[in-house]
């Protein structure tokens, strides 16, 4: 089959980690954008057992990043012109990209990663932890960086295409319920039309089934992608976008008191919060509320201030149903007070069944809810791409239309996907996205709840903050 070549590369691309979505990335990257494989070179902490960089002709090299030889180790990889692709864990992106505006380098990562230690170190301050803290530290590096070499930081599936399925049901809920709305062109633009369809919340929505052959064991995590990056995120406290509309506060929250302020944290992990949610095939379920950096960058780009003052912001948050396997997972780990089991394994070749149900639920317009997002099975991704999984390919769709947007705009800066068109970022990740669909639903957090115990809950309030549960 002949492939599109959304772009063409000629210098060095490196991408520091090969774990699942490393692996699932290569070669996708290598299909789409105009770059031999000898100009791919792969930086690992460990080596390659499973063959698919020799299999691409990928040069690979085995060595552990850490605060004192990171900048060594890539001044003999990379310069002026080429591109690091970040897929690592326990290396700082900021000091990566940093390194990178230093360099001239192209940068692009799917999440906002620290050093080692941040996220569990009990003697750094709850709100330091949290990836409200860590974007605020991006945030200011990027003041004066508004061009130069191109980072584009948190894009893979969520965060990345969150943002971009946020701003297409946003055009659709305002196409269907008649409202008259120009193109949007810019942040406030789109927090306006956010506003003017009173949008009160926004769920990234996400129901994962997939199924191996192998059941989870005792004293093993199981997880459909990274375990050590599933685990980092799930302890880092619950992080949710706080909405302008909100008068119940939740026990334990705070606010960070500097920022944007658009995000609240709470005084418990997100593996152990649950919030109720709903897609169109699952039906409603509990999530858990893991910290996302969506959740607050969305949020911030949908406030509307006047005078300095936020006088419309949603509530945005993760709702995460994982695989049935990462569920047991969590729950062993949460019994063995949060100490990661011996054992790890990866779901990818022996999964027999199951689909990733990612989308954005946007709740508050009076003809109800709308869920808009990728419905994609294990069985779709294999076919459209080797060494992929159902939640593996949604990422790398995304990272691969972060990249071809980064290389035909070179000089961007340091950028979120909110500052993405997202029409561009779709037109390279919609053919690996399955069933793109769009679904309208009356649920919501309050609806068919369970009389068999009393609630405080004010009927007269319907959008109050009463969605998340303890466990």
């Amino acid at each position: 089959m002949r492939h599109i070549k959304h772009a063409s590369f000629k210098g060095r691309l490196v991408m520091l980690g090969f774990g699942s979505i490393g692996k699932a990335a290569l070669p996708l990257i290598l299909r789409h954008i105009d770059m031999p494989a000898g100009r791919v070179k792969i930086i690992s902490r460990s080596a390659d057992k499973s063959g698919i960089a020799q299999e691409f002709g990928v040069d690979f090299v085995v060595q552990p990043l850490d605060e004192e030889n990171f900048e060594a180790v890539l001044d003999a990889h990379v310069s002026e012109g080429d591109f690091l692709l970040n897929l690592s864990v326990d290396v700082s992106s900021l000091a990566l990209m940093m390194f990178c505006w230093r360099c001239g380098v192209m940068y692009l990562d799917t999440c906002i990663e620290p050093w080692p230690g941040r996220y569990t170190d009990p003697g750094t301050p709850l709100s330091r932890r949290t990836n409200y803290a860590l974007r605020e530290d991006v945030l200011a590096f990027r003041m004066d960086k508004r061009t130069g070499s191109t980072a584009v930081v948190t894009q893979g599936a969520n965060p990345g295409l969150a943002s971009a399925f946020v701003k297409q049901a946003l055009q659709d809920m305002a196409i269907d319920s008649g409202v008259e709305f120009s193109s949007p062109t810019c942040h406030e633009d789109w927090a306006n039309l956010a506003r003017k369809l009173d949008i009160k919340a926004i769920h990234i929505a996400e129901r994962d089934t997939q199924v191996a052959r192998r059941r989870k064991r005792r004293d093993e995590f199981v997880n459909t992608w990274s375990v050590d990056g599933f685990v980092s995120e799930g302890l880092q406290p619950a992080e949710l976008g706080w909405g302008t509309h909100e008068n119940h506060w939740p026990a334990g929250a705070a606010r960070h008191g500097y920022g944007c302020d658009a995000a609240i944290y709470l005084d418990r992990p997100g593996a152990a919060t649950r919030v109720r949610s709903w897609t169109p095939l699952e039906g409603r379920y509990h999530g858990f509320l893991i910290t996302h950096g969506e959740s607050i960058s969305i949020a911030d780009h949908l406030t509307v201030r006047e005078g300095g003052q936020a006088i419309y912001r949603p509530t945005v948050h993760y709702a995460y149903h994982p695989c049935d396997d990462a569920v047991l997972s969590l729950h062993e780990l949460a019994g063995k007070n949060w100490e990661k089991q011996n054992k790890a394994r990866i779901l990818r070749d022996d999964i027999t069944t199951g689909m990733d149900e990612l989308g954005v639920l946007l709740m508050g317009h009076e003809k109800g809810a709308y869920w808009y997002g990728s419905r994609l099975t294990t069985k779709q991704a294999r076919e459209l791409a080797p060494h992929n999984t159902a939640t593996s390919l949604q990422v790398v769709a995304g990272i691969l239309g972060g990249m071809v947007w980064a290389l035909k705009n070179p000089r961007a800066g340091v950028v979120e996907p909110d500052d993405l068109d997202h029409k561009a970022v779709m037109e390279v990740a919609r053919p690996y996205l399955g069933e793109l669909t769009g679904v309208r639903t009356a649920w919501t957090p309050l609806r068919d709840r369970s009389a068999l115990f009393k609630e405080d809950i004010d009927p007269d309030d319907p959008w109050q903050f009463v969605n998340f549960r303890v466990v």
